[in-house]
């Protein structure tokens, strides 16, 4: 074998590799944790045989897509609260970034810094490099930045730790209701 042909079996397999270790549907989620937007630590085992969790990457806190995603799941929060749902989201943006987003548009739920991207990995969420913006609120300007901009895919999360629900291919301004109609139709 040639080393060309040798190297692509290597790639091969470890694509293998990560495809089998990536999370499905059925797949229990191991315990991990975060800080989250209160600067306090986040557990999952907190949840474990407790709630359901609704976990949802997006890209950046304060940006376009991710302002509509956060905001209906906030404007159905009462919904969430009735269906026994701990929402949770996760980017890659700092702390100090998800803090004044949760401020700017009155967040009543979790919101994650993955900066390294350690819990996307887990998940498999592709992630790229990450970057800075710079946004206004209350007349102040504020540079944002994280370490790494993950794709737009949600998870729900049985009590018991399974995967229920997986959407790598995520609408936004519908994803709360999408997965609520999912949580109806397990009734």
């Amino acid at each position: 074998m040639n080393n060309c042909t040798k190297f692509t079996c290597l790639i091969i397999f470890f694509a293998l590799m990560l495809k089998l270790s990536a999370l499905n549907i059925d797949d229990n989620v191991p315990n991990f944790e975060a800080i989250n937007s209160n600067e306090k630590l986040w557990k999952f085992e907190n949840f474990r045989n407790k709630k359901y969790v609704l976990i949802f990457f997006y890209p950046a806190a304060m940006t376009g897509g991710c302002t509509k995603q956060v905001c209906s799941y906030r404007d159905s929060h009462d919904q969430w609260k009735n269906e026994n749902v701990e929402i949770v989201g996760i980017s890659g943006d700092q702390v100090k970034n998800l803090t004044l987003f949760r401020k700017a548009e009155k967040i009543p739920f979790t919101l994650l810094s993955d900066p390294n991207g350690k819990i996307a990995n887990l998940f498999n969420v592709p992630t790229k490099k990450g970057g800075i913006i710079e946004r206004f609120y209350m007349g102040n300007k504020y540079t944002l930045t994280r370490g790494v901009t993950s794709m737009r895919w949600t998870f729900l999360i049985s009590k018991s730790g399974k995967i229920i629900y997986k959407n790598n291919q995520v609408d936004p301004t519908k994803d709360s209701q999408t997965v609520l109609e999912f949580i109806d139709k397990l009734k």
